[in-house]
């Protein structure tokens, strides 16, 4: 199966980060706990010590344009909190 992770780069995600050696994620919505400590482990080269998983709905917009009201959603999605060993972190803008 292929899931796909997505590193969630933000003030609060940094600001947590930076104090807990915890990390945000944007997962696929079927990955589980497993895949997903173990593709972190691989693609970054750290000691995962424990995962927590949200699942958030979409929300709905709604904006005023010359039309009249434009109604539409945001899509679903999967939301990962990686715990890294102590001493460990995990470096985003290292592949830019």
């Amino acid at each position: 199966m292929n899931i796909s992770i997505i590193p969630i780069v933000s003030e609060k995600a940094n600001a947590i980060s930076e104090g807990t050696n915890r990390f945000s994620f944007k997962v696929s919505p079927n990955a589980n706990k497993d895949q997903i400590k173990s593709l972190v482990e691989k693609l970054y080269d750290v000691k995962v010590v424990g995962v927590s998983t949200m699942n958030y709905e979409g929300k709905k917009k709604m904006r005023y344009t010359k039309r009249g009201i434009q109604r539409g959603k945001v899509a679903a999605f999967k939301k990962a909190i990686v715990t890294v060993a102590e001493g460990q972190t995990i470096d985003f803008y290292s592949n830019l």
